[in-house]
């Protein structure tokens, strides 16, 4: 049970040093070392605990006694709903529990293969190649979310869904109004149920006229209702294309301030797998995830109470030098087996291979077609994501010479 050297409860920490994009907050570090779970006050008022060592998080996110079902975690980040949400609508797989949760995972699995994945390849290739030659043709500056972040994950999920061509304009369009910074509430609660209304027509046309797709397979090998899919449709789609976008441009920032890493890529090719899995390590762009205790469960030493929440800190996790040596190195030589940047356990991320894939393309790529590429602004003029579930750049500004 918690001793009397406990710290107080606090709140997550999430603010990061100045000039420091690219590490967690400092405290995650002093909390690890001495506090691995450690008491934690939530915006609306709970406490539950916070876990940053690489051992417990993993043991966390594994332990069937802890529950990931929306009704009942309390949401870490200030500006967010506050308390447990009502039980997940049909399809949202992601904040379910078994059974529930092993259905819905069941039938999608086989849709996100390595194969499968694999033999999407040759389109990311050429949509990558596509929006690299829109930004050579325009000429610099550019802004690298707008012009490639940004598009080319949300087509390829257009691709990996079956969203018409005629259509993806307008659905993109959508898409970056909800992580834009610039876009007001009232515009992006709008762009939300576009999205929305979008995707319950997609599933019925495709119920009327099946087609060969993620969707289409969907309606015709499962018993899934409409509302299931076009729930796990807006699953996918938002997942696959903010993780994804961020890490593309806050994976090329920080090779760009990492040069010595950057010609090492450049230099060998074969490199790419493990400078992709390097960068998941290492920028941890999702803050954390919670769970909540179904019974009362001993972690590290701490009870945890039925009913409490445990938020697990992924970039702490990842830094862990119990774990990885040097870990606030950029290193995209070294071995990264059992980084937690698609969490661990029964919900470790479904679309991770999809997400490997379009890095493994688009991160050699782009510097392969622009070698000189280089920020257009001061660092600190660069605006980070500090206020978002997921943590990335709001906007890269890029430059290089022309040839």
């Amino acid at each position: 049970m918690s001793g009397p050297s406990s710290p107080e409860p606090a709140p997550m920490p999430v603010t990061r040093a100045a000039g420091c994009p690219f590490d967690p907050p400092k405290e995650l570090a002093g909390l690890r070392q001495d506090h691995p779970i450690s008491p934690m006050t939530y915006p609306d008022g709970h406490v539950g605990w916070l876990v940053t060592s690489h051992a417990l998080v993993r043991a966390v996110l594994a332990d069937p006694r802890l529950s990931h079902r929306s009704d009942l975690i309390h949401n870490p980040l200030a500006g967010t709903r506050g308390g447990p949400a009502q039980p997940a609508p049909p399809g949202i797989f992601t904040s379910m529990d078994p059974p529930e949760h092993t259905r819905y995972r069941h039938l999608l699995t086989g849709q996100f293969t390595v194969r499968r994945m694999r033999r999407l390849t040759g389109r990311i290739e050429e949509i990558t190649a596509e929006h690299l030659d829109a930004m050579d043709r325009q000429g610099p500056p550019a802004e690298l979310m707008e012009a490639f972040a940004l598009p080319v994950p949300g087509l390829v999920i257009c691709e990996l869904l079956g969203v018409p061509t005629a259509a993806r304009a307008g659905f993109q369009s959508d898409m970056s109004k909800l992580m834009s910074l610039e876009v007001p509430t009232e515009e992006k609660i709008a762009a939300f149920g576009a999205v929305q209304s979008f995707m319950s027509e997609l599933v019925r046309a495709k119920r009327a006229e099946p087609t060969d797709d993620l969707l289409g397979d969907l309606i015709s090998g499962t018993d899934l209702t409409d509302e299931e899919l076009t729930n796990i449709g807006g699953v996918l789609m938002g997942a696959g294309f903010e993780t994804t976008a961020n890490m593309l441009a806050l994976g090329a920032y920080a090779l760009m301030d990492h040069p010595d890493q950057l010609a090492a890529l450049r230099a060998d090719p074969d490199l790419a797998d493990k400078a992709v899995e390097e960068l998941l390590r290492y920028l941890s762009i999702v803050p954390g995830t919670v769970r909540a205790a179904l019974e009362d469960v001993e972690i590290g030493g701490q009870l945890v109470k039925a009913g409490q929440s445990v938020t697990v800190s992924i970039p702490a996790a990842n830094r862990d030098p119990a774990h990885f040596a040097d870990p606030d190195t950029l290193d995209l030589g070294r071995a990264t087996a059992g980084h937690v940047a698609f969490g661990h356990g029964i919900h470790q991320c479904l679309g991770q291979q999809l997400a490997r894939v379009e890095m493994r393309v688009g991160m050699p790529a782009l510097f392969a077609r622009f070698p000189t590429l280089r920020l257009a602004v001061p660092p600190e003029e660069v605006p980070l994501r500090t206020d978002m579930m997921i943590y990335g750049v709001h906007r890269l500004p890029v430059t290089w010479d022309e040839e």
